[in-house]
């Protein structure tokens, strides 16, 4: 009888499981592959659109910096042309989310004039370099594709933040108390 139940259980457990395995579910969408881990919760930890362009222009920074540092090495490393391009990949991937949040920011109808003010320098100083990149550099032909990425990526971010100024609402006046 202990096998004749030990059987029945088997086949019972049997049943409960599906012939076909469950679908994968897709990776979470909170963190960008180009931020690192600490990166990712400052932008999570942010507390407003503003501060979360803030840190994303000094993001965009810090890659640009290695970039040029890169580019600047006279021992080449092996992955040369790899690292050029992810490193103007997340520059242009750190200004575009920082236009997400001048978008966002638009949306809720937020007061970000100094996050504009700040992104449009910055943003500008940006393109003038990358616009300036030595066409002569022997690792050019490696990276031209992601520079005109980078470039068009900026322009179109300008663009955006120049929008937002002209039709962001004029920032509030603090009035001295009477």
């Amino acid at each position: 009888m202990a096998n004749g139940t030990l059987a029945a259980m088997a086949l019972f457990a049997l049943s409960l499981t599906p012939l076909f395995p469950a679908k994968a579910s897709p990776a979470p969408q909170g963190k960008k592959e180009y931020l690192s881990d600490t990166e990712a919760d400052k932008i999570r930890d942010a507390d407003s659109p503003s501060a979360r362009i803030k840190l994303y222009l000094s993001f965009a920074d810090d890659r640009l910096k290695k970039f040029q540092y890169e580019l600047s090495r006279t021992t080449a490393e092996r992955r040369r042309a790899e690292i050029l391009n992810s490193l103007l990949n997340a520059y242009v991937g750190c200004v575009d989310d920082a236009a997400d949040q001048v978008a966002l920011a638009g949306e809720k109808q937020m007061d970000i004039h100094q996050a504009l003010k700040e992104f449009s320098s910055k943003g500008k100083t940006y393109l003038s370099y990358l616009q300036k990149l030595n066409k002569d550099s022997p690792d050019y032909d490696s990276y031209q594709e992601t520079l005109q990425d980078a470039i068009e990526g900026t322009e179109d971010a300008l663009a955006d933040v120049d929008k937002a100024q002209k039709e962001a609402p004029p920032a509030p006046v603090r009035r001295k108390p009477s």
